[in-house]
């Protein structure tokens, strides 16, 4: 099968979707997770510090591992920074060079999540009055897992991954309802393009790791890991799902002789294959 052109070339500005620090980073979150920090923290306030690197401002300070992020604070990540936290039952990957708002009712419920520039993944817990809103996108998190990034260098153009469950994506004034069980990716332009500002998109800069330990942050797990299968990472949010085997019904054979000089051999089985959906 020939693979579809990507909608987008490549561009220089994305970043590659690993490097030594990401996996020094989820290493360590997910350490937190099996080796007994989680029983602990059940007994913690809900929103708590899981990992800190470099320079993190919280309304202008810094903080420390013993901080605590919640819904009202404006988070700035400088070069070669980033972080893990909880704030109540959502979980946050903070990328380097990014600024965001968590917005809610209370400290440790938040309901919005406004991007202003970098990148950040995230994982929510059920619910029906969630965003997450960039310069160009809104999307409206059902409980799922997420990662967005906003390119400021070119116009505040924002790609969205809905990389497990259902979110209402809007931009201008284009709408759709993703629903993923293996990462479904969107570009939001700054500006239309023959009348169109949301596109299909191949899914950049984030791990299926990455996305596991913020999900086991909240005891939960993905949905691949759900159904123990993945699928292509092209974007289109889908696995592939293994199908048994049915062989075209065939006519009825004719009647063996009474008294045959040779047995006939058993025609092999067809072997099972595996089709995406």
């Amino acid at each position: 099968m020939t693979t579809p052109r990507p909608l987008f070339p490549p561009n220089p500005t994305e970043r590659p979707a690993t490097s030594l620090q990401r996996r020094h980073l989820v290493q360590a979150a997910a350490a937190w997770t099996t080796a007994g920090a989680w029983h602990a923290a059940l007994a913690q306030p809900p929103s708590r510090m899981v990992e800190l690197r470099g320079d993190i401002l919280r309304n202008g300070q810094r903080i420390t591992r013993a901080d605590s992020v919640g819904a009202g604070d404006r988070i700035e990540t400088g070069p070669g920074s980033s972080a893990v936290f909880t704030v109540g039952d959502s979980a946050f990957l903070v990328r380097e060079n990014t600024r965001l708002v968590l917005e809610g009712e209370g400290p440790t419920a938040v309901r919005l999540l406004r991007l202003l520039s970098g990148a950040v993944a995230s994982v929510w817990s059920r619910g029906t009055d969630r965003q997450v809103v960039t310069p160009t996108m809104t999307a409206g998190i059902r409980g799922t897992g997420v990662y967005a990034e906003v390119f400021a260098a070119q116009d505040f153009r924002s790609y969205f991954c809905n990389c497990y469950g259902t979110v209402d994506v809007a931009a201008g004034t284009d709408k759709v309802v993703s629903e993923s069980s293996y990462h479904q990716s969107y570009w939001a332009e700054a500006s239309p393009r023959n009348g169109r500002t949301l596109f299909p998109a191949e899914a950049i800069n984030h791990t299926d790791e990455e996305m596991e330990m913020l999900a086991a942050l909240l005891q939960q797990r993905t949905a691949w890991q759900i159904s123990g299968v993945k699928g292509p990472k092209d974007g289109r949010g889908q696995q592939y799902r293994p199908y048994r085997y049915r062989p075209a019904s065939a006519p009825t054979a004719p009647a063996a002789p009474e008294a045959p000089a040779r047995a006939a051999p058993t025609p092999a089985a067809p072997e099972p294959h595996y089709s995406p959906n």
